[in-house]
């Protein structure tokens, strides 16, 4: 017996198909009962592989699988020491905070001490006023208007550039043009506690005057000595009394992105807080006179 299933009367649509049906094997019904008739088949469209449940003659049995061995009942686990450990810990410390609580509230409590506070006291006698002014700080040396203590431009004198020709203000980043270098001393004055700078420029004939008073913060007075002399050297005292001296080149410079040369010629000095500076630039070798001259004039407005 085959499954192949049976064509439909021409003209008549096919019947749904049934959902296949679970194989099972025949069973012998009574004499007295006639078989079932089996229900008519859909035949499909196209034509399907035909497949039996009949076993070929001669074919080998299956072979069924052993069953699997019976496996012992596994013993029962043993606590782990670090679990034992971590709970005895807890719990410990839970009964001991259980036990400390308990007996610290049978116990009475304890007043706190009264705050206690000094009452100010005054000195009976009368204070001195010149001794109470003789041990405060020492003002500045400087500490007025430097535009005050600033020479001017002598008369006959012209402007000078750019730069002003009369005692004038001057940013840290505008004095620090003044430099080759000007980025590296504009940091350099800034880290160094600049506080402020006056300058004066002229011209006369060839020769180009600068003078220029700068002045650090109050705790910065070894920075005004650094400014004036720390980096000086084979200087000429030009006044008595004076921290600074005087010098002159004897070669010449150049000017910067230029093929014109100049002798300079300069003098410093630190009073307090304030470095003093005078610059002179010739296109011929630099009169030491006309610099310690300068010089002991803008000192001598600073003492």
């Amino acid at each position: 017996m085959t499954t192949e299933p049976a064509l439909p009367p021409p003209g008549t649509a096919p019947a749904p198909a049934s959902p296949p049906q679970p194989h099972t094997a025949p069973t012998e019904s009574p004499a007295t009962e006639s078989p079932a008739a089996e229900p008519p088949v859909a035949e499909l469209p196209f034509s399907a592989p035909q497949f039996t449940t009949e076993m070929p003659s001669g074919a080998p049995a299956p072979e069924l699988l052993p069953p699997a061995p019976e496996r012992a009942p596994r013993a029962p686990r043993r606590p782990r020491p670090v679990l034992l450990a971590v709970s005895g810990l807890v719990l410990g410390t839970l009964a001991g905070g259980g036990v400390g609580y308990a007996v610290q509230a049978q116990r009475p409590p304890t007043p706190l001490p009264p705050i206690q506070v000094a009452r100010p006291s005054y000195p009976a006698a009368v204070v001195d006023p010149t001794a109470f002014a003789a041990q405060q700080p020492k003002p500045l040396a400087i500490d007025g208007d430097l535009l005050k203590l600033l020479i001017g431009a002598p008369d006959g004198s012209a402007a000078w550039g750019e730069f002003p020709d009369k005692p004038s203000w001057v940013s840290v980043g505008e004095f620090a043009e003044h430099s080759d270098s000007a980025v590296r001393d504009f940091k350099d004055l800034n880290s160094r506690g600049f506080r402020r700078a006056a300058e004066v420029d002229w011209k006369k004939g060839d020769t180009r005057y600068r003078v220029s008073l700068v002045q650090y913060a109050p705790d910065r007075a070894n920075e005004a000595a650094t400014h004036a002399v720390g980096t000086t050297r084979n200087l000429k005292p030009f006044a008595d009394g004076a921290n600074g001296g005087y010098r002159v080149d004897e070669a010449p410079r150049y000017w910067a992105d230029s093929a014109d040369r100049y002798y300079y010629g300069q003098a410093v000095a630190q009073r307090g807080t304030v470095a003093m500076v005078v610059e002179v630039f010739d296109p011929k070798p630099v009169n030491p006179d006309v610099v310690k001259d300068l010089a002991k004039q803008q000192w001598e407005r600073l003492v």
